[in-house]
């Protein structure tokens, strides 16, 4: 479990770095983060609490949701929290629950092997991403497909 020093009255640096399961006690294979996350900041005491403020750093293996290929990226989380000074035990504050939930929360919607990720072809199953397949685009919606029938005067 992540706990960082506090310094009464100042700034204290902190970095460290570890897998998921180490510090979190927990598997964040569902999330797709491999490796070791590496976790920079600083406590300061600002007089009525403490704020813990840095980032995380990590990488994510994934399937993007558009083409089904396999990718990776690397992620940058800002982070920032107040602790109340009752919460520190022996100038130790335990950051696990924060960096947890930052770390999940950060995780994109979709997963999309680069931003203009052309998908699959959705009459053939090419990856457009590595060309055209010589499919027809025009693909009518089955719903909508009757109308073709009727002749406008």
């Amino acid at each position: 479990m992540p706990k960082v020093q506090t310094a009464r009255g100042e700034k204290a640096p902190f970095e460290f770095s570890a897998a998921t399961e180490k510090l979190f006690g927990e598997d964040f294979s569902e999330e797709g983060i491999t490796g070791d996350v590496k976790i920079f900041g600083e406590v300061e005491d600002v007089g009525r609490c403490f704020v813990v403020r840095g980032r995380i750093e990590c990488r994510k293996s994934f399937t993007c949701d558009r083409c089904l290929t396999q990718a990776t990226e690397n992620q940058v989380h800002e982070f920032e929290d107040e602790f109340d000074k009752s919460e520190a035990e022996e100038d130790l504050i335990d950051v696990t629950e924060l960096l947890r939930d930052v770390l999940i929360a950060g995780q994109p919607m979709k997963n999309l092997c680069k931003a203009d990720c052309k998908g699959l072809c959705p009459e053939c199953g090419a990856n457009l991403n590595e060309g055209d397949c010589g499919c027809d685009k025009l693909i009518i919606d089955p719903r909508l497909a009757t109308l073709e029938d009727l002749k406008m005067e």
